[in-house]
């Protein structure tokens, strides 16, 4: 979590974006376990200790902010993309979005939520199949 609070700070953000980014990043790392146990359920063919960390820290940054309410889950999604284009393998972004949309899907299915409009940002995802973890993998 130092490397990401680290990086955090030498960015050129306000302080106040580097204080919120500071917080939700204490959030997710503290809520690791719970949010592994999501990732597991939706990840079923791959262990998360053979993800490659960055996409691994992703994924958990992103289901933290679906299930605490913090973050409308689309733009949760949306900015998991970005991160894993920036940062990440060519494919990463494609297999970051099709385990949160499996994520969101459940979510929706939990609360009960309508999405008959069709307009999530994932919605050309959907019918592909299952995707396979981009890069190496990390044995952290």
């Amino acid at each position: 979590m130092e490397m990401a609070i680290g990086f955090v700070r030498d960015s050129r953000q306000s302080r106040e974006t580097v204080a919120a980014a500071e917080e939700l990043l204490g959030e997710a790392f503290a809520a690791q376990d719970e949010s592994d146990v999501v990732l597991r359920r939706h990840a079923r063919h791959w262990e998360l200790s053979r993800l490659a960390l960055v996409d691994r820290n992703i994924l958990r940054l992103a289901v933290h902010e679906m299930l605490s309410g913090c973050t409308p889950p689309k733009v949760a999604i949306t900015e998991a993309l970005r991160l894993a284009q920036e940062f990440s393998t060519g494919e990463s972004a494609r297999f970051v979005n099709g385990i949160l949309d499996a994520v969101y899907s459940q979510i929706k299915a939990d609360t009960g939520e309508d999405d008959s409009a069709g307009d999530d940002a994932t919605a050309g995802e959907r019918d592909d199949p299952p995707v396979d973890p981009p890069g190496e993998p990390a044995d952290s």
